[in-house]
């Protein structure tokens, strides 16, 4: 879930003009819209937050909630754009000097001070104040090598439920983390045979789908396939699978005739599942639910993919362009660290019900609530961007790839 330092011309292997040899427009060098997709994305995880953990009321709110509980499939889209932009990255640089150290340094430039910085506000600023003392900060003290080291995922999957309190949200910056100990080496092994490359990523996005369909067929507990890391890992490879395909001869012509396909069979695949659990058995949720996951992780990529390729007089090129998603996206680090704070605070106090009291209206409580929580969200995360996080993201350039 990381922002980027500047437009993404500048960060995405993408900055490397992608023909497309006469199928689509030139995609060009600078590819904007990507911030707009960690726009939505972010804006997705702050819905299931903000309004998608509240206790309804009545069936108007029911049927919010089961809309917006879908928001958390944000989380899988930073999966997929990060291992797009990543991959891209490492692919583009396999050549240069300094690969290696390049890569790891500009990412813990861009991913650490935040991280341990929040950390040790809550770790050691938090327990200072007294407002702020007790049995929530005590627990969190408690575990608190499970962040420090990205292992708060494990922690989850180990206990079964969402026990890591206003730290919960950090289990995605585990698996992204993981993911970028491991990737590099991949990459770096695999690039000068980008078939060979583009068939390991197929087969662990597979891997990770059927896992998760095996696991639960076998009883393997659905926190596990939630938050552990090898079960997570289809929505970045698929991500992989497009950077590279991209940059192949011909990969973008196969995706412009592949993708509506793809997306149909999918979308059908996704649907199909809905009418299953409504209209013949409610039995074996869990199973369902994760097909319908492995499906949603194919969709999600397929929206990345049609970003990438569509023409600028497309709807979708000016919705992904438009200066409130490209903002969100460019915030979107912080915004992500920073939101669940709020929102946890908000949900486990239900303070909904306390305004709602005093407003006369719970669905109004409901919308005021999440448009604070969300504003100062923002403001927080702009505030920590530019005169915080931004001193470390200038140092970045010293480690461009093929830099000494």
């Amino acid at each position: 879930m990381n922002a980027p330092t500047k437009p993404v011309a500048a960060e995405v292997a993408g900055a490397v003009p992608v023909k497309s040899q006469g199928l689509v427009a030139d995609l060009g060098g600078h590819l904007p819209a990507l911030d707009g997709v960690r726009g939505l994305a972010v804006t997705m995880v702050l819905v299931f937050h903000f309004v998608g953990q509240m206790l309804p009321t009545n069936w108007i709110e029911r049927a919010i909630v089961g809309v917006t509980k879908y928001g958390l499939l944000g989380v899988d889209l930073f999966f997929v754009l990060s291992g797009f932009l990543i991959t891209g990255l490492l692919y583009e640089a396999r050549d240069k000097p300094h690969y290696l150290r390049n890569f790891y340094v500009r990412r813990v430039l861009r991913i650490f001070p935040l991280y341990y910085g929040v950390l040790m506000l809550v770790f050691f600023v938090a327990p200072l104040i007294p407002p702020l003392q007790g049995p929530t900060l005590d627990s969190l003290l408690d575990r608190q090598a499970w962040a420090w080291l990205y292992g708060v995922n494990v922690y989850l999957a180990g206990h079964e439920e969402w026990s890591f309190s206003y730290l919960n949200h950090f289990w995605s910056l585990s698996v992204e983390e993981h993911f970028y100990l491991v990737w590099p080496f991949v990459v770096l092994l695999l690039a000068r045979r980008p078939r060979a490359l583009i068939a390991v990523c197929v087969a662990i996005s597979l891997g990770a789908m059927l896992a998760r369909v095996i696991g639960i067929a076998m009883g393997v507990s659905w926190w596990t396939t939630v938050v552990l890391t090898p079960f997570k890992l289809d929505g970045l490879a698929l991500g992989a699978f497009l950077a590279v395909l991209v940059r192949r001869p011909g990969g973008l012509g196969w995706l412009v005739r592949a993708l509506p396909r793809v997306a149909i069979v999918a979308a059908g695949g996704v649907v199909a599942t809905f009418v299953w659990t409504v209209l013949v058995s409610r039995h074996g949720l869990e199973l369902v639910a994760s097909i319908r996951a492995a499906l949603f992780q194919i969709l999600l990529a397929c929206l990345l993919a049609w970003v990438l390729i569509a023409p600028q007089s497309a709807v979708t090129w000016r919705f992904f362009r438009n200066r409130t998603l490209v903002f969100l996206g460019t915030y979107s680090y912080g915004l992500y660290v920073y939101h669940h704070f709020i929102s946890y605070y908000f949900a486990a106090n239900r303070t909904e019900q306390e305004l709602a009291n005093w407003l006369g209206s719970h669905g109004l409580a409901v919308a005021l609530q999440a448009t604070v929580g969300i504003s100062i969200s923002v403001a927080v995360a702009y505030l920590s961007y530019e005169l915080f996080e931004r001193r470390f993201l200038d140092l970045k350039r010293r480690f461009q790839a093929g830099s000494n």
